[in-house]
């Protein structure tokens, strides 16, 4: 099928993803700023791991030249640091927008080169339904995530023409490594409450999503976010 990269590989949404796309068939190569956890990525999939952080321009450019080639790219790696607006200090927005905005600018003028340079190639951007319904409390995350967006729509209009597809997920409340303290016992139970679905939702469950995004049945989607949610954009279903 081709080269996938894969940041914040190490865990959660970023690990089953590497799982999926390697299944389909592409060589994954696993980034992620915990050298371990992208080892035992690779492992698992039978690719290649860097250690990478995605915030550090020279880095992600040094990973992209060790690269023949790149079709897929799939911007995982995400952070949050909850607080209200007024009780946000300047360090925590800086990593949040850092990680969740400029690293997916540095890691297409990374990779998207490889694409150019192949004729084609499909980026993935991971948003969330934060970016849709907001929160208070969340701090920058909602906002950053917003702007993945914003971001992923000028990525589908410049890159377009060169053949290179860009699109957006835009999770629900997915159980993952770094959210499950968030679903345990009677928490978890009513938070799926609140989904119209009735459940919450799994990793494998964006992971699928973002296959379909890659592959040629999704051909000519571009500059779309799709918020796989179990449907909690829609609405709140009725009790």
């Amino acid at each position: 099928m081709g080269i996938a990269v894969v940041t914040g590989a190490g865990q959660g949404l970023g690990r089953a993803t590497a799982e999926r796309l390697a299944r389909d068939g592409h060589h994954v190569v696993a980034l992620d700023r915990d050298a371990d956890r992208a080892a035992e990525t690779a492992a698992l999939v039978g690719g290649e791991a860097h250690q990478c952080d995605v915030t550090d321009r020279d880095t992600v450019l040094a990973v992209a030249a060790t690269l023949e080639g790149c079709d897929v790219l799939v911007n995982n790696a995400g952070i949050w640091k909850f607080h209200s607006i007024l009780d946000m200090s300047p360090a925590d927005a800086h990593a949040v927008i850092d990680v969740n905005v400029l690293g997916i600018v540095w890691c297409a003028q990374a990779f998207v080169p490889l694409m150019k340079a192949g004729g084609s190639g499909s980026v993935v951007n991971l948003s969330s339904g934060a970016a849709y319904t907001n929160s208070p409390g969340l701090g920058m995350y909602p906002a950053t995530k917003s702007a993945v967006e914003s971001l992923t729509r000028t990525m589908a209009l410049e890159l377009g023409p060169l053949g290179i597809r860009a699109n957006a997920i835009g999770p629900g409340l997915i159980v993952s490594d770094g959210t499950a303290a968030n679903f345990q016992g009677e928490q978890g139970v009513e938070r799926a409450k609140g989904v119209p679905l009735g459940r919450t939702g799994t990793p494998a469950d964006i992971a699928d999503v973002v296959s379909f995004l890659c592959s040629d049945d999704a051909r000519y989607v571009n500059g779309q976010v799709l918020y796989v949610d179990g449907g909690i954009t829609a609405g709140r279903p009725i009790q």
